[in-house]
């Protein structure tokens, strides 16, 4: 059902345990979970990707606990890794596009009789890959925003007076987008931080996308939750808020 693998970190040894094909049959079997074509293999588990993968499952660990805490709802089952979102952009023609966030987090935020229903793109970042990527990330979130499929034929495009976005058909609301940034010094990690509202506000497509985007360390939000001010805004002023980004006024169990 699982095995387990060594991870060597600070001179110290501890055990990693994945999930084995038989091990996944049966979660799947459940019926709690959608079935996957990925699976994880020993070589996987220890391969390159060991600490992002990590890094990953922290991040879904911190809003659990402190879901807990709070007495919100967000369980282990409420986020799932890389899930492909394709579409297509303007500036990229002809090309069949795939965005990945490194997870999907569903997270139920409850006060009184007030229950709102967030979704998040989960982006996490080890302080590996150029800002100038992390940036193009962000753009391709923005295109995904504004991606409408066009019907296949000519007559059932002039029957459809306007297209439905590719995003309607997952979730009530464009999902937040999270980025979670760990693997240097506090400080290096603020300069990166910096960097990229940067290059987003230099961005002509992300000021006017209506994407909601926030940039967070992973001690951050492991320490001090993600209902703390914890939260860089993308664009806009760089005063650190709460997860929620822009507070949705909504009644009762409503999507945020």
């Amino acid at each position: 059902m699982a095995d387990c693998v060594n991870r060597r970190r600070h001179g110290q040894s501890e055990l990693l345990w994945w999930l084995t094909e038989g091990g996944a049959e049966a979660v799947e079997a459940t019926g709690l979970l959608p079935k996957r074509p990925y699976r994880m293999s020993r070589q996987a588990a220890a391969g390159p990707l060991q600490e992002h993968t990590l890094a990953t499952v922290e991040t879904g660990a911190a809003f659990v606990t402190h879901a807990a805490r709070l007495g919100h709802e967000c369980g282990p089952l409420d986020w799932t890794p890389e899930i492909a979102h394709y579409y297509r952009a303007e500036d990229r023609p002809g090309e069949e596009l795939s965005l990945v966030p490194d997870a999907v987090l569903h997270y139920v935020h409850t006060e009184a009789d007030r229950r709102t229903l967030l979704t998040f793109f989960i982006e996490v970042d080890r302080a590996q890959m150029t800002v100038g990527r992390l940036a193009q990330k962000l753009h391709a979130y923005a295109a995904y925003h504004a991606y409408a499929p066009q019907p296949a034929t000519r007559a059932a495009r002039a029957a459809t007076a306007k297209p439905q976005l590719a995003w309607r058909s997952r979730y009530p609301l464009y999902p937040r987008v999270l980025l979670v940034l760990t693997g240097a010094t506090s400080a290096r990690l603020q300069s990166r931080i910096n960097d990229l509202r940067s290059l987003a506000a230099a961005d002509p497509r992300l000021p006017t996308a209506g994407i909601r985007a926030g940039i967070t360390t992973l001690d951050e939000l492991r320490d001090r939750g993600p209902f703390a001010p914890i939260v860089t805004p993308v664009l806009g002023p760089a005063t650190p808020t709460d997860i929620w980004l822009a507070p949705a006024t909504a009644p009762a169990a409503t999507a945020a």
